[in-house]
């Protein structure tokens, strides 16, 4: 036997345990629009089929952004942005739309590829696309309408799982749609992310044009843990936007984000099947502590919600306010931080309770707190014998409608808070049966 079949059998070795720990696990994989224009792409393709042979269960959410721009510079269209995201008028959603179907359908071929004597002879791949994002428009923010640039709202996390149960690779578009059969333009990195986190995705593997992220030196980050991300200082625009994509991912609820190249042949094998890797790894941070604030934590819960408080979401509470109504509020503290908070106000006359200020930081949004706040603040009103609780809410409705609220007459208030009923604000009522 040669040397380098001999070396190649000792490989194949060492990469047993991690083929027995991936298999039947699940990864998505953002791929940047940038990828395909690249001629590494389709080697990468052969890595995604392997991968697949090898039991992983994968997710693709491709992207199209350099695609888009190209359709409408040709199209002698502007590329109109704010805030670092496109404004997507009617002219733009039908680039975006042909940008993102040429993107999935060059895709799709290339995995659908079976040639003899090619790394794809035999792999037989189903891959499967659909309407599983639920879309909502960004609407106007600082005085500027995105019109049809949305976010995410929902990922059909239930429709993705019985693709991948049935042996599919999942495609998803940088599009999502509406109850109303509107489509948006949303941006890879939050399908990525909100799809990574609705799906319990063991895994996030983020590519970029370097071999991962770089400290200031020029050296490569090997890993570093959610926490530590905010003190890093990464000057390259892609690599922090990467960065801060596994980091929202982490704080989803993702375990592990992996950064890699694009342009390295065998980058996403390394990676996955080596100990020592080849890019960043960003790792969650597990510890998070639920429990009653006391005194100490009115300016922690005065500095989370505020800037709700100055967009109109909340209501102002004043700090005395706040300090004498302290012990009826339930917190999330991560490393002595408060990340999440929610209230419960009794109206034991009326058998009900108030679920009032459920508010998550920004940077730890998306990993299901306020359903956890929620559902201890439930717990708390069985526990003192309420049968019902409601809410008051301006913009928030439908999160409390997908928790099981319904929608009331403000007369089934309780009297005390009847009276207290601001009609400018105009919130509506919504009520829940314990």
């Amino acid at each position: 036997m040669t040397t380098s079949a001999r070396a190649h059998i000792r490989w194949l070795r060492n990469t047993a345990p991690y083929i027995n720990a991936h298999r039947g696990k699940t990864f998505v994989l953002m791929l940047g629009g940038a990828i395909a224009q690249h001629e590494n792409f389709p080697h990468l393709v052969h890595d995604i089929a392997l991968l697949n042979s090898l039991g992983v269960r994968l997710v693709l959410i491709h992207g199209s952004r350099s695609q888009i721009d190209q359709r409408l510079q040709s199209a002698g269209l502007e590329s109109v942005f704010h805030d670092g995201m496109r404004i997507t008028d009617n002219a733009a959603l039908e680039h975006v739309k042909d940008a993102a179907g040429s993107m999935r359908a060059q895709i799709e071929a290339l995995l659908s590829m079976g040639l003899p004597n090619s790394p794809m002879q035999g792999s037989r791949m189903r891959v499967c696309s659909g309407n599983f994002v639920t879309a909502k428009p960004i609407g106007v923010v600082d005085g500027v309408d995105f019109q049809h640039t949305g976010r995410v709202r929902r990922i059909d996390a239930d429709g993705i799982d019985q693709q991948l149960a049935n042996g599919s690779i999942v495609l998803l578009s940088p599009l999502g749609y509406s109850p109303t059969g509107e489509i948006f333009n949303v941006s890879l990195e939050d399908i990525a992310v909100h799809c990574a986190a609705a799906i319990g995705a063991d895994k996030l593997v983020l590519f970029g044009s370097a071999d991962g992220i770089e400290n200031g030196a020029g050296e490569l980050i090997r890993q570093c843990a959610v926490g530590d991300v905010s003190s890093l200082h990464i000057a390259d625009a892609e690599q922090s936007s990467l960065l801060q994509t596994a980091k929202r991912a982490c704080l989803a609820g993702v375990a592990r984000c992996h950064i890699i190249s694009h342009a390295d042949d065998c980058a996403l094998l390394q990676e996955l099947f080596t100990h020592d890797g080849c890019g960043t790894l960003v790792a969650k941070d597990e510890y998070e502590l639920l429990r009653q604030a006391n005194i100490d934590d009115v300016g922690g819960i005065l500095e989370l919600i505020e800037p709700l408080e100055q967009q109109g979401v909340l209501l102002k509470r004043s700090r005395e306010l706040l300090e004498t109504e302290i012990s009826q509020f339930r917190l999330l503290e991560r490393d002595g931080r408060i990340i999440a908070c929610a209230a419960l106000y009794p109206f034991p006359d009326d058998s009900c309770g108030e679920v009032a200020c459920i508010v998550s930081h920004p940077d730890y949004r998306g990993g299901k707190r306020g359903q956890r706040l929620l559902h201890t603040l439930e717990q708390e009103a069985r526990r003192q014998g309420l049968t019902r609780v409601f809410v008051l809410t301006t913009q928030t409705a439908h999160w409390f409608i997908e928790q099981g609220f319904v929608e009331a007459s403000r007369d089934e208030l309780p009297g005390k808070k009847k009276q207290l009923y601001n009609l400018q604000r105009n919130s509506k009522v919504f009520f829940k049966a314990l």
